[in-house]
């Protein structure tokens, strides 16, 4: 079963008005999007993600409210357009949940989990783009290893890519967690290949320059009063949006909701684990 994460807070902190017009910037299977939506009379939402799979179930778990619900399929980069597309200038609050959704962690074709062997694709628009399998076969063994050390954090890095370059060609999941705990074997509770399968699908999403599209952006989307509203589960992340959040600030542009990132509750952490690692930061628009 699908839970969003820390919904109760992002609600509260987005103060839905009946009226309002709101953006999902990541959509998911819906449940953040239709909790918004179930609040609303004469609003919509705009429920956008650049995984259409997931937007697929999103519209069927949302089909309740399907007259207050309007859906986008593209990354952040994109959505300026997306409201061009539905005739709207500004939103009343923006939401982002930049976790990865369980589906695409289960969902063995798609490449994500390390758990289960499946082709090393790793996108979450499958429609486009470089896949995992791609950058893991054909990158130089240094720049493979400069990748994970930078958006894994991973200080095993050199050793691990030349692992890699070793076993190529490399094709699934399973064969690349072998190759690396083969090279660098478990010392805790974490696989050793976890830093590596993350960083790899931050590359294959571009997630970064996603997300700086998503923080330039954002502030012209929301109207002035309106709530932007993001939910990080990295550290990489949370410090661009915290940095962006409090240049917004300190230009004037937005007084800060959150003076000390919100966790979930205990309750919350102990009833849906995905959500442990949820850091929530919010600003108003002036």
């Amino acid at each position: 079963m699908h839970v969003p994460v820390m919904l109760g807070e992002c609600l509260e902190y987005l103060a839905i008005r009946p009226d309002g017009i709101y953006l999902d910037a990541t959509a998911g299977l819906g449940g953040h999007a239709g909790a918004i939506a179930s609040r609303l009379t004469s609003g919509f939402v705009i429920a956008n993600d650049r995984d259409a799979e997931s937007l697929d179930m999103a519209r069927r778990n949302t089909a309740e409210w399907a007259d207050r619900m309007r859906f986008h399929h593209g990354p952040f980069s994109e959505l300026p357009a997306a409201l061009k597309e539905f005739g709207v200038e500004r939103v009343n609050g923006l939401l982002a949940d930049l976790g990865v959704s369980r589906y695409q962690l289960t969902s063995e074709e798609r490449g994500f989990s390390l758990m289960t062997d499946g082709p090393l694709d790793m996108r979450m628009d499958r429609t486009r783009g470089t896949t995992a399998e791609e950058i893991v076969n054909f990158t130089a063994e240094h720049e493979l290893a400069d990748l994970i050390y930078q958006f894994g954090e991973e200080r095993r890095s050199r050793k691990i890519s030349r692992a890699i370059v070793r076993a190529r060609p490399i094709h699934s999941t399973l064969q690349l967690a072998r190759a690396i705990e083969q090279a660098v074997p478990r010392t805790g509770k974490l696989h050793p290949a976890t830093q590596t399968f993350m960083a790899l699908r931050l590359v294959v999403n571009n997630e970064q320059g996603e997300l700086d599209s998503l923080m330039a952006s954002a502030p012209d989307l929301v109207q002035s009063g309106g709530r932007i509203v993001i939910l990080t589960f990295m550290s990489l992340e949370d410090r661009k949006v915290k940095q962006a959040f409090q240049a917004l600030a300190r230009a004037g542009r937005a007084a800060s909701l959150t003076k000390h990132v919100v966790r979930p509750t205990l309750e919350e952490a102990r009833s849906n684990p995905p959500s442990r690692g949820a850091k929530l930061r919010a600003i108003e628009m002036k």
